[in-house]
């Protein structure tokens, strides 16, 4: 009597969810269709980051354990749903395009979950042997035997639940309704702790390390918008879906917030630090990067020298700038190009533009994680 039942209402079900798919709505396909391609354009840059960095330090290895475990549960979830599973039928009595349309809801939550995927596989390949980041202390590393762990432990999740799932298709449908909340239930409760990990990890550091602040302000706004496209194709009876990237989207808002602070912070350090050091550069008092110097002067280059352990430098009587350290010899840096480099520094030619009034214009460019530089200002028969 209760399996007749069961099969009445699956009927009903499959009928109704059949004459929805014939009448599309055109407007949420559209959305469908560019939150799809969204989700898949938003996690490049974060799969770029990490190749390009060659690291993966600064994410935490729990946020990568918890968003995989959570996507798991969302991908279940789709696909056991009474709904889904109604829709999946239904391609069967509709033409290809109604099919699509109706799927459209599956393969996005299936776009997300292979793309978080890759982020675990590259996470593990990248997992850094050493530290790249300057205020990571061994207590906030985390070390390779973690990394496999984690992904030993997304592997067996995975398993797990296609087991389950698989099981009751065959042995008990009418408990997939069941099954389907229970996954829903387990994935937001993931997705609901899976940024805490993450968000303390990069508050410890003070950065975001090789997180990709593109992609989540690609994703925060994309899983509201994402999470009412679910909630209008599936309504109530799909809320532990699209409840779950509501979750989301707040908790990684918080992280992005964060993430913008400490760059925005970190950029002007480094520029605060590039600054102080040109403003030292032979005495003169230069404000900044672009710096002019009201000198009454004729000088056509500023010649400079990194120094570090071991160098010295020093100007010849003719007025020729040279630099000598330990490893090279005395090499004149003005006239004409020099191949030869020092063992213990780099060299940087500036080029300055004279200008009427006699008033020095430079641009000095130079890069960060230098002791100390010295510069020299020279004219035609003298330095300056």
């Amino acid at each position: 009597m209760d399996m007749n039942l069961f099969h009445d209402l699956a009927d009903d079900l499959a009928t109704s969810r059949c004459e929805a798919l014939k009448d599309p709505s055109y407007v949420n396909l559209a959305l469908s269709i560019f939150i799809l391609l969204g989700i898949l354009v938003s996690y490049l840059p974060q799969h770029y980051r990490i190749i390009a960095r060659g690291t993966s330090e600064g994410i935490s290895p729990y946020f990568i354990l918890l968003g995989t475990t959570s996507g798991t549960c969302a991908l279940a979830n789709i696909l056991v749903l009474p709904v889904s599973r109604a829709d999946v039928a239904c391609c069967k009595t509709v033409s290809p395009f109604e099919c699509m349309a109706g799927l459209l809801g599956i393969a996005q939550v299936g776009i997300q979950w292979f793309c978080f995927t890759v982020i675990l596989f590259l996470f593990l390949i990248f997992f850094p042997r050493g530290s790249a980041l300057p205020n990571n202390s061994k207590e906030n590393q985390y070390t390779w035997k973690t990394a496999v762990s984690v992904a030993f432990a997304c592997l067996l999740w995975g398993l797990i639940i296609i087991f389950v799932s698989v099981g009751l298709i065959f042995a008990r449908p009418y408990q997939l309704g069941i099954w389907a909340n229970t996954l829903g239930i387990t994935g937001t409760v993931l997705a609901a702790i899976q940024y805490l990990p993450q968000i303390w990890m990069t508050w410890k550091l003070g950065d975001v390390g090789s997180l990709s602040i593109p992609m989540m302000l690609i994703q925060t706004p994309g899983s509201f918008v994402w999470s009412g496209s679910l909630a209008a194709r599936l309504g109530w009876a799909g809320w532990s879906i699209w409840g779950l990237f509501l979750v989301t989207g707040c908790l990684q808002g918080c992280l992005l917030v964060m993430g913008i602070c400490f760059e925005v912070k970190a950029r002007r350090a480094k520029t605060n630090s590039e600054e102080e050091v040109v403003s030292h550069v032979m005495g003169l008092q230069l404000p900044g990067r672009n710096a002019k110097l009201k000198q009454h002067s004729n000088a056509r280059c500023i010649v400079g020298y990194i120094q570090t352990e071991g160098d010295s430098i020093e100007t010849d009587d003719e007025g020729n700038a040279e630099v000598e350290n330990e490893g090279t010899e005395r090499q004149p840096l003005i006239q004409g190009k020099s191949s030869r480099k020092s063992k213990g520094g780099k060299q940087f030619k500036l080029k300055v533009l004279v200008s009427e009034g006699f008033t020095v214009s430079a641009n000095l460019q130079f890069s960060s994680g230098f002791q100390r530089m010295t510069g020299f200002l020279a004219s035609n028969d003298k330095a300056i």
